[in-house]
Protein backbone atom coordinates (compact mmCIF):
# COMPACT_ATOMS: atom_id res chain seq x y z
CA UNK A 1 0.00 0.00 0.00
CA UNK A 2 1.23 3.53 -0.91
CA UNK A 3 1.97 6.06 1.85
CA UNK A 4 0.28 9.27 1.94
CA UNK A 5 2.59 12.21 1.38
CA UNK A 6 1.86 15.36 3.69
CA UNK A 7 2.91 18.34 1.65
CA UNK A 8 2.27 21.27 3.96
CA UNK A 9 1.73 24.13 1.68
CA UNK A 10 2.77 27.92 2.12
CA UNK A 11 0.93 30.77 0.63
CA UNK A 12 2.87 34.21 0.06
CA UNK A 13 -0.43 36.38 0.38
CA UNK A 14 -2.95 36.98 3.27
CA UNK A 15 -5.97 37.83 0.69
CA UNK A 16 -8.43 34.74 1.17
CA UNK A 17 -9.39 34.78 -2.23
CA UNK A 18 -5.19 35.74 -3.80
CA UNK A 19 -4.39 33.88 -6.60
CA UNK A 20 -1.79 32.08 -5.07
CA UNK A 21 -4.54 30.36 -2.54
CA UNK A 22 -6.82 29.38 -5.72
CA UNK A 23 -3.30 28.02 -6.77
CA UNK A 24 -3.06 25.73 -3.96
CA UNK A 25 -6.39 24.80 -4.30
CA UNK A 26 -6.07 23.79 -7.99
CA UNK A 27 -2.17 22.05 -6.95
CA UNK A 28 -4.27 19.83 -4.73
CA UNK A 29 -6.79 18.55 -7.77
CA UNK A 30 -3.54 18.48 -10.19
CA UNK A 31 -1.34 16.20 -7.75
CA UNK A 32 -1.30 12.64 -7.36
CA UNK A 33 -3.64 11.20 -4.94
CA UNK A 34 -0.48 10.15 -3.20
CA UNK A 35 -0.05 13.98 -2.13
CA UNK A 36 -2.25 15.58 0.32
CA UNK A 37 -1.11 18.84 0.14
CA UNK A 38 -3.22 20.93 3.15
CA UNK A 39 -1.92 24.78 3.87
CA UNK A 40 -0.10 25.69 6.95
CA UNK A 41 -1.12 29.47 7.79
CA UNK A 42 1.16 31.96 8.22
CA UNK A 43 -0.51 35.42 8.67
CA UNK A 44 -1.00 35.28 12.21
CA UNK A 45 2.87 34.86 12.98
CA UNK A 46 4.76 37.95 15.52
CA UNK A 47 7.53 39.49 13.37
CA UNK A 48 10.54 37.11 14.16
CA UNK A 49 12.24 38.58 17.23
CA UNK A 50 14.72 36.52 19.24
CA UNK A 51 13.64 37.92 22.46
CA UNK A 52 10.86 35.86 22.50
CA UNK A 53 12.45 32.31 22.13
CA UNK A 54 12.71 32.29 25.63
CA UNK A 55 8.78 31.56 25.31
CA UNK A 56 7.88 31.56 21.81
CA UNK A 57 4.49 32.46 20.76
CA UNK A 58 2.09 29.51 20.36
CA UNK A 59 1.66 30.71 16.65
CA UNK A 60 5.39 30.46 16.20
CA UNK A 61 5.31 26.60 17.62
CA UNK A 62 2.33 25.34 15.66
CA UNK A 63 4.00 26.25 12.32
CA UNK A 64 7.27 24.89 13.32
CA UNK A 65 5.40 21.35 14.64
CA UNK A 66 3.82 21.34 11.55
CA UNK A 67 6.14 21.79 9.73
CA UNK A 68 8.40 19.73 11.28
CA UNK A 69 5.89 16.64 10.83
CA UNK A 70 5.50 17.07 6.86
CA UNK A 71 7.17 15.02 4.83
CA UNK A 72 7.29 18.31 2.32
CA UNK A 73 7.00 21.34 1.44
CA UNK A 74 5.65 23.67 -1.20
CA UNK A 75 6.19 27.36 -1.50
CA UNK A 76 3.69 29.85 -3.31
CA UNK A 77 4.61 33.05 -3.02
CA UNK A 78 3.65 36.10 -4.99
CA UNK A 79 6.08 38.90 -6.11
CA UNK A 80 6.39 41.77 -4.36
CA UNK A 81 8.78 44.30 -5.59
CA UNK A 82 10.99 41.45 -7.01
CA UNK A 83 11.26 39.90 -3.84
CA UNK A 84 9.31 37.52 -1.77
CA UNK A 85 6.44 39.23 0.72
CA UNK A 86 7.08 39.60 4.16
CA UNK A 87 4.90 37.57 5.16
CA UNK A 88 6.04 34.61 3.81
CA UNK A 89 9.77 35.65 4.64
CA UNK A 90 8.74 36.11 8.21
CA UNK A 91 7.35 32.41 8.47
CA UNK A 92 10.90 31.28 6.97
CA UNK A 93 12.64 33.03 9.35
CA UNK A 94 10.66 31.72 12.05
CA UNK A 95 10.99 28.09 10.99
CA UNK A 96 14.72 28.19 10.97
CA UNK A 97 14.63 29.29 14.21
CA UNK A 98 16.04 28.29 17.36
CA UNK A 99 19.72 28.55 15.82
CA UNK A 100 20.07 24.44 14.82
CA UNK A 101 16.64 23.92 15.65
CA UNK A 102 14.86 24.68 11.71
CA UNK A 103 11.85 22.72 11.01
CA UNK A 104 12.82 23.10 7.29
CA UNK A 105 16.24 21.36 7.31
CA UNK A 106 16.17 18.01 5.21
CA UNK A 107 12.79 18.72 3.95
CA UNK A 108 11.52 17.99 0.65
CA UNK A 109 10.46 21.94 -1.12
CA UNK A 110 9.52 22.92 -4.58
CA UNK A 111 8.71 26.94 -5.53
CA UNK A 112 6.08 28.24 -7.64
CA UNK A 113 5.84 32.09 -8.04
CA UNK A 114 3.35 33.60 -9.36
CA UNK A 115 2.17 37.32 -10.95
CA UNK A 116 -0.01 39.23 -13.00
CA UNK A 117 3.21 40.03 -15.19
CA UNK A 118 4.88 38.40 -18.06
CA UNK A 119 8.22 37.10 -15.86
CA UNK A 120 5.96 35.26 -13.37
CA UNK A 121 7.59 36.13 -10.03
CA UNK A 122 11.08 35.36 -11.36
CA UNK A 123 12.61 37.78 -8.57
CA UNK A 124 11.03 35.87 -5.70
CA UNK A 125 11.10 32.55 -6.62
CA UNK A 126 14.75 33.00 -6.49
CA UNK A 127 15.14 35.26 -3.62
CA UNK A 128 13.32 32.08 -1.76
CA UNK A 129 15.68 29.47 -2.82
CA UNK A 130 18.57 31.60 -1.94
CA UNK A 131 16.96 31.37 1.84
CA UNK A 132 16.31 28.08 1.70
CA UNK A 133 19.64 26.83 0.32
CA UNK A 134 21.61 28.22 3.43
CA UNK A 135 18.64 26.54 5.44
CA UNK A 136 19.85 23.18 3.65
CA UNK A 137 16.14 23.03 2.49
CA UNK A 138 16.10 20.29 -0.33
CA UNK A 139 14.38 22.59 -3.17
CA UNK A 140 13.51 21.01 -6.26
CA UNK A 141 16.00 22.07 -9.04
CA UNK A 142 13.74 21.61 -11.92
CA UNK A 143 11.05 21.77 -13.52
CA UNK A 144 11.12 25.50 -12.29
CA UNK A 145 7.73 27.56 -12.40
CA UNK A 146 6.96 30.91 -13.07
CA UNK A 147 3.40 31.78 -13.65
CA UNK A 148 3.14 34.85 -15.33
CA UNK A 149 -0.82 36.22 -16.28
CA UNK A 150 -2.18 34.97 -12.93
CA UNK A 151 -4.78 37.04 -13.11
CA UNK A 152 -6.46 35.94 -15.64
CA UNK A 153 -5.80 31.87 -15.14
CA UNK A 154 -8.75 31.18 -13.41
CA UNK A 155 -12.55 31.74 -13.84
CA UNK A 156 -15.28 33.04 -11.55
CA UNK A 157 -15.55 30.05 -9.44
CA UNK A 158 -11.77 29.96 -8.78
CA UNK A 159 -11.20 27.01 -10.70
CA UNK A 160 -7.98 26.81 -12.77
CA UNK A 161 -8.89 27.29 -16.54
CA UNK A 162 -6.15 27.81 -18.77
CA UNK A 163 -5.57 24.28 -20.19
CA UNK A 164 -1.72 24.48 -20.90
CA UNK A 165 -0.89 25.60 -17.39
CA UNK A 166 -2.85 22.78 -15.61
CA UNK A 167 -0.90 20.65 -17.50
CA UNK A 168 2.47 22.29 -16.78
CA UNK A 169 1.75 22.10 -13.28
CA UNK A 170 0.11 18.58 -13.22
CA UNK A 171 3.74 17.76 -14.47
CA UNK A 172 5.34 19.83 -12.19
CA UNK A 173 3.37 17.86 -9.31
CA UNK A 174 4.71 14.68 -10.76
CA UNK A 175 8.14 16.04 -10.76
CA UNK A 176 7.63 17.13 -7.12
CA UNK A 177 6.61 13.72 -6.01
CA UNK A 178 8.97 11.88 -7.49
CA UNK A 179 11.58 14.59 -6.32
CA UNK A 180 10.38 13.73 -2.41
CA UNK A 181 10.88 9.93 -3.01
CA UNK A 182 14.00 10.54 -4.52
CA UNK A 183 15.17 12.69 -1.51
CA UNK A 184 13.34 11.27 1.34
CA UNK A 185 11.44 12.96 3.60
CA UNK A 186 12.58 14.26 6.44
CA UNK A 187 10.08 13.51 9.52
CA UNK A 188 10.15 14.61 13.07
Amino acid sequence: MDKTIDVAVLVGSLRKKSFNRLLAGALGELASPSLALRIAEIGDLPYYNEELEETPPATWQALRERIAAADAVLFLTPEYNRSVPAVLKNAVDVLSRPYGKSALTGKPAAVISSSPGALGGFGANHHLRQSLSCLGVRTMPTPEAYIGGIGSMFDEQGALSNAGTRDFLQKFMQSFGQWIAMTGSKRA
